[in-house]
């Protein structure tokens, strides 16, 4: 599993999606970024996983403590 998380100045990152592999997280983080403001960084879709966020981190493994079941797991444009 991949675990995406967003990012805001000053709050700790939060697990926003899970998906299957890297390739389906990119093409989704590439579908919701609407402007990059930097490595990672950007404006992003109303209604993705990344809507209230500046930026955006990647791993194979968990990152916080969050459940996951309690996010969207692979999350697609069709689901908004």
């Amino acid at each position: 599993m991949h675990y995406l998380y967003g990012q805001k100045s000053g709050v700790r990152r939060r697990l926003v999606a899970t998906f299957d592999s890297q390739q389906q997280l990119r093409a989704y983080v590439r579908w919701a970024t609407l402007a990059e403001t930097g490595p990672q960084a950007g404006k992003f879709e109303q209604g993705s996983a990344l809507a209230s966020y500046q930026s955006w981190e990647e791993s194979p493994l968990p990152l916080t403590d969050e459940d996951p079941q309690q996010v969207v797991h692979n999350p697609s444009p069709s689901m908004l």
